[in-house]
C-alpha cells in the first residue's frame, strides 16, 4: 500500500494540486496531512481534489475558521472520509501503527514511547527522516515551498520506505 504526506501547504493551491495529481495517476488512496494548510479554503480544496481517506492534524498557521468548534463539527459530521485531530492523530494502516503531529517536538517525544512504526510530521519544512530499527519518524517538507523548494512523500508499506517528491519536477 502507498500513501502520500503532506505539510506546511500555507495555501498554496498551485502546488497542492500537482501532489493531488501524483496521488490520483499513482492511484494512491490516503492521506496524511501534517498541518499547516492555513484556510478553511484550503481544507475545501483538498476534500474536493482528493478521494480517499484524509488524515488532517492542525498546525500553528491554521487560522481560525479551521479551528471554529461548530464549523468543523459540521465540517466533520459531512465529511466521514476525513479524520481531523488537534494536536496527535492516531490510527492503524496497513497493520502499521501510525501517528501524526505537526510539531517535531511531539514527534520526538512520541517516537521516545517506541510504540509507533511510523511518525508523520511537519513545522520545520525541511525533509527529515529518521529510523530507529523499524520505527520511522518522517518529515515530508512543505508542500507550499516555504523556505525550502516544495515538496511532499510518498510511503511504501511493502517496501518500508520513504520517497520524496519533489514538487517543481512535476507538471
Amino acid at each position: 500500500m502507498k500513501f502520500a504526506v503532506i505539510s506546511d501547504v500555507h495555501d498554496n493551491l498551485a502546488n497542492l494540486s500537482k501532489a493531488l495529481n501524483y496521488c490520483k495517476k499513482n492511484k494512491i488512496r490516503t492521506l496524511f496531512c501534517c498541518g499547516d494548510l492555513a484556510t478553511f479554503d484550503t481544507l475545501l480544496f483538498l476534500r474536493d481534489n482528493f478521494e480517499g481517506k484524509i488524515y488532517f492534524v492542525f498546525g500553528n498557521i491554521d487560522d481560525d475558521h479551521l479551528k471554529n468548534e461548530t464549523q468543523m463539527k459540521n465540517f466533520r459530521e459531512n465529511n466521514k472520509n476525513i479524520k481531523i485531530f488537534e494536536e496527535i492523530g492516531e490510527m492503524k494502516i496497513d497493520g502499521l501503527k501510525v501517528a501524526i503531529t505537526h510539531f517535531p517536538e511531539t514527534a520526538k517525544k512520541l517516537f521516545a514511547e517506541d510504540k509507533y512504526d511510523l511518525i508523520f510530521f511537519g513545522h520545520t519544512h525541511r525533509p527529515y527522516i529518521r529510523e530507529k530499527g523499524e520505527a520511522k519518524m518522517i518529515n515530508p517538507g512543505t508542500t507550499g515551498g516555504v523556505f525550502y523548494q516544495p515538496t511532499f512523500a510518498v510511503f511504501d508499506t511493502d517496501k518500508n520506505a520513504a520517497d520524496l517528491i519533489l514538487l517543481n519536477e512535476l507538471k
